[in-house]
């Protein structure tokens, strides 16, 4: 033991270090998202690829190695979101990330005004606000659009006259980056009672992170549909808490600074 002590350097230390960090953060950037799923998926290749050639299989091993050399492309192709939103991340000051929480809650007040302006009226609505995991797949559905959120345009998008009223509206950061999407529709059992609205916002929150907004044109009513459940007919107050409770959350899933995450781990 101390023989193995002695010949540790600090660069060492230093090293594992950096790469238990950054470990850690990818599991915070992909953990509740499909991604997590991609890389169980690459690590069941790489143990194909070892069986394969312990036991001799020379053509599946030939087709496996063929594909894991090019791994680090792969990983750039799969997780460019990932990537991205990470190194945006890294880069951020403090002061932005201020900034970036203020116009977070903005951003909701609008989305929250402009369904409760629909739900008065009975105007159906379906809005997806987009967390970790990316909806650019679900945007190839419907139009491609690229402006600010805001009530007014909320409430034109979704007026009966509209050409775009139909399907769900798709928003990424503080952008409304497509409209009249088409989502998928949740295969739970005892939903027959509630309307192919509220059947693709349980779809979309079954399949990523997403928060899915449902306005009723039946009841008027406004409700969440997060993680596979529906939280239905909430209030303007409790439907604002609601949205603050799961973006607050989301800011602390980002993870703490690196300097505490060394100091968990000299503790332990």
């Amino acid at each position: 033991m101390w023989e193995l002590l002695r010949i540790i350097r600090w660069q060492d230390i230093v090293d594992i270090l950096i790469v238990a960090t950054l470990i850690y953060y990818i599991i915070l950037l992909v953990r509740g998202t499909r991604s997590f799923q991609m890389i169980i998926g690459l690590f069941m290749v790489f143990v194909a690829s070892i069986f394969s050639q312990k036991l001799g299989l020379y053509t599946l091993g030939w087709i496996l190695d063929s594909f894991t050399s090019s791994i680090i492309l792969v990983i750039v192709v799969i997780f460019q979101n990932e990537i991205r939103r990470a190194l945006v991340y890294m880069g951020e000051s403090p002061l932005h990330k201020r900034s970036k929480f203020l116009e977070e809650a903005y951003i909701l007040e609008e989305i929250l005004r402009a369904c409760y302006y629909l739900a008065e009226r009975k105007i159906g609505a379906l809005i997806a606000i987009e967390r970790r995991a990316s909806l650019q797949g679900y945007a190839y559905t419907g139009v491609p659009l690229d402006c600010r959120v805001s009530r007014e345009i909320i409430i034109s998008i979704f007026n009966p006259q509209s050409p775009l009223h139909d399907g769900a509206i798709l928003i990424s950061g503080d952008r409304i980056i497509a409209a009249s999407c088409i989502l998928p529709l949740s295969t739970q059992i005892g939903l027959r009672e509630l309307g192919t609205r509220h059947r693709a916002a349980l779809g979309l929150s079954e399949e990523t992170d997403a928060v899915v907004v449902v306005v009723s044109e039946e009841k008027g009513a406004v409700s969440i549909a997060l993680g596979g459940k529906l939280t239905r007919d909430l209030p303007q107050d409790k439907f604002r808490l609601v949205l603050q409770k799961i973006f607050a959350q989301e800011e602390e899933r980002k993870g703490p600074s690196i300097s505490s995450i060394f100091g968990r781990i000299f503790k332990r």
